[in-house]
Formats: structure tokens, C-alpha cells, sequence
């Protein structure tokens, strides 16, 4: 396999190949997320971690139903004090980028938490602006561009790594978002996160989860972020990391295609294994020699050009 075809330079991080693991998926561990580099993962992206320690909701918090996952865990951590420890942990295990998933109830709970993550070793941070299933953290924060811009602006005045922020599907106009971010200072885009969803158990006629309403991954969420991808290429200029319903190469080269530079994958892990990421770039690698592509810079956004 052509390593030098699968590269990606993505603001500075230098990543073997364009996938990545998505937050919320086995982010807690340096042991644990080394199975993930080993399966294939070019860089890593922690489970979101706030200022203060978080139980999280009861469970049941996860269900798997017909097109992919719901999820309402409500953002257990352990807190960035304790967590500090293991961001050190990973940096001096893991020989791919740790990127530090963060959340916050405000735009100093958000910046504090970013800059203690950076001081750790992190090697960029991202910003969960849109988790679906907790009441004030960052989808109100997400949902409007001149809240968004004012968290991004403290957190760049706080650190000197790049800053990625996680936009949302549930939103009227995610272009908007998206343009919001690039001018406050955002190094790159992560679309996107989960769609609100829910399901009810028809014998007893409740609802599965115990917060009812939870955030919905996997294939079914692959087309409408394909299209918040393609969208936000058009409009703004800072990369895009690509991310929900990714399982397979050919997921992959489309969000390629329509503009990502790079790829995570999340649920696919969950219900496919570690191997997902080396399944991904073998196909990918072999997809863009076909092809006649030297390398995965060519492909980025080329479904605009024809």
C-alpha cells in the first residue's frame, strides 16, 4: 500500500492516511486507543471532556436500532483534571495526532478545558458545539453563529494548537455555522455530529433510552452529512473532516469527493470492529490507484469540478 498516496497534512497534524476515530468512541484509555492506531487510525479523537466530572444518564443509554445507533450517554468524563493524566498517557503511547474532544456550559468553561487539554500534550483540540442530548453545553452555543464565534475566538486566544469545531446537523443552515466559525478563527470543521432521534418499545410504549430523545449515527446519518460536507466546501475555505456513516472505502472516497480532506469513524468501530479503519484505506488506497490519482489531496472536493 502506496503510503505516500494515503497521506494527509490537516493544519499542521501529519496523519499516514485520512482516517480518524470520531469522539464518543472508546476515548477514554491510552491502552484502549491503542487497539484503534493498530487497527489502522491515522489520529484520534477522545471522547468530549469537561471541566467538572460527569456521571452521565442511566441506562439504558444506547440502542442499536435498524440504520445505526441512538445514543444519549450525556457526556460522562472524568473531568479535565483527572483526565490530564491520561492525555499524557496517549501522547507518550500513541505515535498518531490526539485530538481532545471539549465541551462546556460556557465560552470560559470551553476555553479552560481546551487550554488545560493543550498544556497536557494534546496536539489539537475540538470543539463539541453539538451535542444533541444535554440541555445547555454547546448545541445552544452551536446553533447560533455569533455565540459560536465568540467560544472559538476565547479558545484561540487560549491556545496555540488548531482548533476543529463540530458542527451540527439539527440547524437550519449548517453554511452559516460553518462561515461563523472559519471567521472567528477555526482551523477546520468536523461535519457533523448526530441527528436528534428516538424510539419507543411498542409492547410497553416507552421510550427505549432513559433521556427519550438521543442523537442517531451510523449509515442512516451518511447522507445528509455528505450533503453539510458538500455544502460547507462551497462555501468556506478552512478543511473539513468528514464524519458520520462511514464504514466502508466507498463512504470514504464520497466524502472525499464531495470535499472532505479527511474522515471519522465512530459507530462503525462499534459494530464492526477495529479492522474498519485498515478495510477503509486498503479500498481507499487501492480506489484512488485505479483511479490514476497520486494522492488523496486530488480527489478532495472534485465532485465540484465535474
Amino acid at each position: 500500500m502506496n503510503q505516500n498516496r494515503l497521506s494527509v497534512n490537516l493544519k499542521g497534524l501529519e496523519l499516514v492516511n485520512p482516517t480518524m476515530l470520531a469522539s464518543g468512541i472508546l476515548g477514554y484509555s491510552a491502552e484502549t486507543l491503542e487497539g484503534i492506531v493498530e487497527g489502522g487510525a491515522a489520529a484520534v479523537v477522545t471522547k468530549s471532556i469537561g471541566a467538572e466530572p460527569r456521571r452521565g444518564y442511566d441506562n439504558p443509554t444506547v440502542t442499536q436500532v435498524s440504520c445505526g445507533l441512538l445514543n444519549a450517554l450525556g457526556l460522562p468524563n472524568p473531568g479535565i483534571g483527572e483526565f490530564a493524566g491520561e492525555i499524557r498517557r496517549m501522547k507518550s503511547l500513541l505515535k498518531v495526532p490526539v485530538i481532545v474532544s471539549v465541551y462546556g456550559f460556557s465560552e470560559n468553561e470551553y476555553a479552560n478545558v481546551a487550554e488545560r487539554a493543550v498544556r497536557s500534550g494534546a496536539d489539537a483540540v475540538e470543539l463539541n458545539v453539538s451535542c444533541p442530548h444535554v440541555r445547555k453545553t454547546g448545541s445552544e452555543i452551536g446553533q447560533d453563529p455569533q455565540m459560536l464565534a465568540t467560544t472559538i475566538r476565547k479558545v484561540k486566544s487560549r491556545v496555540d494548537k488548531p482548533v476543529f469545531v463540530k458542527l451540527s446537523p439539527n440547524v437550519t443552515s449548517i453554511v452559516n455555522l460553518g462561515r461563523a466559525a472559519e471567521k472567528a478563527g477555526a482551523d477546520a470543521l468536523t461535519a457533523v455530529n448526530t441527528l436528534r432521534g428516538m424510539t419507543i418499545e411498542a409492547e410497553t410504549g416507552i421510550p427505549v433510552l432513559s433521556n427519550r430523545v438521543g442523537g442517531l449515527s451510523g449509515p442512516a446519518l451518511k447522507p445528509v452529512a455528505l450533503r453539510c460536507v458538500y455544502e460547507l466546501f462551497e462555501q468556506v475555505r478552512v478543511p473539513i473532516v468528514g464524519c458520520g456513516g462511514v464504514s466502508g472505502w466507498r463512504d470514504a472516497a464520497e466524502f472525499l469527493l464531495a470535499g472532505a480532506s479527511a474522515v471519522q469513524v465512530g459507530t462503525a468501530v462499534a459494530l464492526r470492529g477495529l479492522g474498519v479503519f485498515g478495510n477503509i484505506t486498503r479500498g481507499l488506497n487501492d480506489y484512488l490507484k485505479r483511479k490514476g490519482f497520486g494522492s488523496v489531496k486530488e480527489v478532495v472536493g472534485l465532485s465540484h469540478r465535474r
